[in-house]
């Protein structure tokens, strides 16, 4: 506790620190207080259904705002659709290849692609929101106009939520959009455990404190698999420049375990609803058409989570192939005077480290598949839907993603001050040089 608090005194005692923590929390607070603004029109009181499935999720990440019919109820989520969108075609498009390598003045083009991508995205998403039965049932003003200024507005939100999160970005500490999806998800943290404890009662008190205690084993899981790395060694060649001596030392390129993060399952969460939505088209004429739209509704079926779990796998395998290039690692090596003890540099040190990445996906994606349907077996042993959303799945990858950046943060501006880091070692836990794996 003494270490904790000299923690904390060492943090508030470096005033750019500071000033960035103080920023990032009146950014998340004027998010937070946007996400209880009601679109003019809407009577909350008539708002009655929940959000479920894929809108559920959403309503996690936003905490809550979906659901409210909050003026940021779309939130940030347009513009990461339009993030992954412009992140694909950055693979698969000449175009956006040459922008891409063209440094700033690229990257900068590419940035306002994403925003008028994240414009035209808000529109069509706020259509369809705008129409849902929720959302019309609760209107109390004339539908024509509710629709255009809503729209309007539901536009302005998110791009303001895109602000705040670049601001954050810039003025505060940690990645602005991921902080914003994670304070989401942490609105609803405190309500789900005091929603359970209330469910358990005093009876199953017991059961409750086992609940938290496997919460907290799961937790530390996902942190190691989040952490877990594969460090290939490379060895830099000597050189010898105006007399003195550079290179001939041995480093280590940490390849992450799941280098795919949380995109796999949110790729396989926009599919799951494919099959009960196409075989709905045929429910009333077909026994098998209604067997598959009830299987695949009930997210707690063993048919729904072992085909969520074998996407998963897939996607982990697909977007971890997009996002680490071999060729360009072992070119990249072979430019700096770099090599592999052992391997000979060129196609023979690309094909090494592509055959080091399939390795470690595979156990890497099985994993992440478990984590994704975690929640499904938390509430089969009994666990309530709102807190056995925190038991795996995308909520607790992004929280224990964004949590750990943060802190790392943090850890190089202590750092930096010379001041002792967060433990005690001097290195966050969760760095590479902690969680290498052979």
């Amino acid at each position: 506790m003494k270490k904790f608090i000299s923690t904390v005194r060492n943090i508030f005692s470096i005033e750019d620190l500071r000033v960035r923590i103080l920023n990032t929390i009146g950014f998340l607070v004027v998010f937070r207080i946007g996400s209880f603004i009601v679109l003019p029109g809407v009577d909350p009181s008539l708002l009655t259904d929940k959000a479920e499935g894929i809108f559920g999720l959403i309503d996690t990440f936003l905490g809550g705002a979906f659901s409210n019919a909050s003026i940021f109820a779309l939130g940030i989520m347009p513009y990461i659709s339009a993030s992954i969108v412009l992140q694909l075609l950055t693979v698969g498009v000449p175009y956006f290849q040459k922008l891409q390598k063209e440094g700033e003045s690229g990257r900068k083009r590419i940035n306002q692609y994403t925003r008028v991508l994240t414009i035209i995205i808000t529109v069509a998403q706020g259509i369809g929101y705008l129409s849902t039965n929720n959302i019309n049932d609760a209107v109390v003003i004339n539908q024509t106009f509710f629709l255009f200024s809503s729209l309007i507005l539901l536009v302005a939100g998110t791009m303001f939520c895109m602000w705040l999160g670049e601001k954050i970005t810039e003025k505060g500490i940690g990645n602005g959009i991921s902080m914003l999806i994670m304070i989401g998800i942490i609105s609803r943290f405190p309500g789900a455990i005091i929603s359970e404890s209330v469910s358990k009662g005093f009876s199953g008190g017991l059961l409750f404190i086992l609940e938290i205690a496997v919460l907290f084993f799961v937790v530390v899981g996902v942190v190691a698999i989040t952490e877990a790395t594969r460090r290939v060694p490379v060895q830099y060649a000597k050189q010898v420049v105006g007399g003195k001596v550079y290179g001939g030392q041995r480093q280590y390129i940490p390849i992450k375990v799941n280098a795919s993060g949380v995109m796999p399952i949110i790729f396989a969460q926009s599919l799951m609803f494919l099959p009960s939505l196409l075989a709905g088209l045929w429910s009333e004429e077909s026994e098998t058409a209604n067997f598959i739209v009830t299987t695949f509704s009930d997210i707690q079926s063993w048919q729904y989570n072992l085909l969520f779990a074998v996407l998963i796998i897939l996607f982990t395998f697909f977007y971890t192939a997009i996002t680490i290039n071999p060729d360009q690692m072992a070119e990249d090596m072979k430019r700096n005077g770099g090599f592999v003890p052992g391997i000979k540099p060129g196609a023979a040190t690309s094909e090494f480290i592509d055959n080091i990445v399939s390795k470690i996906t595979l156990p890497g994606s099985i994993l992440l598949a478990l984590v994704a349907i975690m929640p499904a077996f938390a509430m089969i042993a009994g666990v309530g839907m709102e807190f056995a959303q925190f038991y795996g799945g995308t909520s607790l990858l992004i929280m224990v993603g964004v949590i750990l950046d943060t802190l790392r943060q943090i850890e190089s501006y202590l750092l930096m001050r010379h001041y002792e880091g967060l433990m005690k070692s001097g290195n966050t836990k969760g760095t590479a040089s902690n969680y290498a794996v052979a």
